[in-house]
């Protein structure tokens, strides 16, 4: 598809420049030849009129001689023109089919689920345990197709000034008091975690967006990190940046999952065996872009992960 582009927009590009080009020679011809005296030529003899008929043919050679060499010019730069214009749209375009691949993949799984499930229910009569134990595995399936779906609503949001309009003061030390106080009721979880909760941190941005961020981020390095392990969760202010670290002893990760780490729908090798749609971390940086913040990642293979995510402190 962009390659017939590139094509008919390189011609189209050739085929204006050349035109006009060519007009502008035109009009140059006919201004030069227009404008010159040629009765004071004649009065000034056969010589200085053969004089001005072969200063026109010089004119209009070295006016063709040009015409020719933008003929194989012109293209070559149309081609690299076309080239340069196409390549934000290819890159977009790739992004989103990349980006629908990845949806219509990480949905088809629970729906296979859902399928199979009310499938074998219907292929004969069963008892009610059975039938209970299909509408859980197929509830639990609707569960997480509801979770990718609330995730892409969320990327879908993006940055906008209509998002801005509704922030509010937030306080991060609640929304990490609030994350840790909901985890209590799995003892696996909560025994990991080791919170150290700074002075107030309060910043101007959206109290679902950033929940959602910092729960992210805790879920990860939960799920990554042994039940022997340890997940420490601080918060702190420092000149006028809000930090939320996130630091694990889990699996952590190479060179190459920090590369792609923020992809969508990227899961490295190892991380694939757990539960997931790897739009998690995705999921984060835009919503701390969204606050005008940044996060970092760093890791070890077999030592840990640390997330950290800086937000400016209220205005």
């Amino acid at each position: 598809m962009f390659r017939r582009a590139l094509v008919r927009l390189t011609v189209t590009y050739t085929i204006v420049q050349l035109v006009l080009f060519a007009a502008f020679a035109v009009g140059i011809y006919i201004f030069v030849t227009g404008t010159f005296d040629f009765d004071a030529a004649e009065s000034d003899g056969a010589g200085a009129l053969n004089a001005a008929e072969q200063g026109f043919a010089n004119l209009r050679t070295g006016l063709l001689v040009l015409y020719a060499v933008l003929l194989v010019l012109i293209p070559i730069a149309s081609f690299l023109m076309a080239r340069a214009a196409l390549a934000p749209l290819q890159k977009s375009y790739e992004l989103q089919q990349r980006f629908v691949d990845g949806a219509s993949h990480e949905m088809r799984s629970p729906l296979s689920v859902i399928q199979g499930e009310l499938e074998l229910a219907l292929l004969s009569i069963r008892t009610p345990a059975e039938y209970e134990r299909a509408m859980e595995t197929a509830l639990d399936a609707v569960g997480g197709l509801t979770q990718l779906t609330n995730d892409l609503l969320l990327l879908s949001r993006g940055a906008g000034a209509e998002l801005k309009k509704t922030y509010e003061l937030v306080d991060l030390n609640d929304l990490v008091r609030l994350d840790i106080d909901a985890r209590a009721s799995r003892p696996v979880d909560a025994a990991r975690l080791d919170v150290h909760r700074g002075r107030d941190a309060a910043v101007l941005g959206s109290p679902a967006l950033l929940a959602r961020a910092i729960a992210n981020v805790i879920d990860n390095a939960l799920k990554f990190t042994p039940p022997t392990g340890v997940i420490t969760v601080r918060t702190a202010v420092q000149d006028s940046t809000c930090t939320v670290t996130v630091r694990d002893t889990g699996i952590g990760m190479d060179n190459n999952d920090l590369k792609h780490a923020f992809d969508r729908f990227w899961r490295s090798d190892r991380g694939r065996s757990q539960p997931g749609h790897g739009i998690g971390l995705s999921l984060v940086q835009q919503i701390v872009q969204a606050h005008d913040g940044r996060i970092t990642l760093t890791s070890q293979v077999g030592i840990g992960t640390t997330v950290t995510v800086n937000l400016p402190l209220r205005p």
